[in-house]
């Protein structure tokens, strides 16, 4: 069904109507809780007196969040919105290239957005070059399989098992802990080399 995919969206809003906007977020997080395949979401102001808002929200798989954004109830939530909401970018994130995204300030208008008349806005956020990806996994990747290979290497029999077997084991137990912990620490360590001008 595909890997789960997260959304990022930056919100400016009349200042004048902070609570009205709060009761709007709120309305819409509860709207996408009903819809299958909705994981989780949050929001969050810079400050008390901020007009800028940052939302993320995640979806099980394209398809669920494909039917969550053409949903009757996500159009009637957004109209609501229109009054006080001056502007949005949006960005989505999946897979491997999300763990080497960087904040952005530049946007462009998205096709659909601009048809309708709508201010919605679509970041782009260039990854870094390939090989800067792969040296970034490897340095994360190397310690762990290093570790964890001292690690097994006294348990009894391991040795003579077929090496199809270790492999297997290996990743099962590499794959979570590099995706969760050490692939999301090492690129935020390497996050001013990863990034620098071309």
């Amino acid at each position: 069904m595909g890997e789960p995919i997260t959304v990022s969206i930056r919100r400016e809003v009349d200042p004048e109507r902070i609570a009205e906007a709060t009761a709007w977020v709120q309305t819409g997080v509860n709207l996408a809780n009903n819809y299958p395949g909705f994981l989780g979401s949050g929001w969050v102001r810079a400050g008390e007196s901020s007009h800028v808002w940052h939302m993320l929200y995640r979806f099980a798989n394209e398809q669920t969040l494909e039917a969550w954004e053409q949903s009757p109830e996500r159009t009637w939530w957004l109209s609501m919105g229109e009054g006080f909401v001056r502007s949005e970018r949006s960005r989505r994130r999946t897979g491997i290239e999300g763990w080497f995204d960087e904040p952005s300030t530049g946007s462009v208008p998205v096709p659909d957005a601009a048809a309708s008349g709508s201010t919605s806005e679509a970041e782009l956020v260039p990854a870094p070059p390939r090989w800067k990806q792969a040296v970034t996994i490897w340095l994360g990747f190397f310690p762990v399989n290093l570790l964890f290979a001292y690690l097994v290497a006294p348990v009894p029999g391991w040795g003579e098992l077929p090496i199809w077997v270790r492999a297997l084991a290996t990743t099962v137990v590499l794959t979570p802990l590099m995706t969760y912990w050490v692939l999301p620490w090492v690129t935020r360590m390497l996050r001013g080399w990863l990034h620098r001008a071309r």
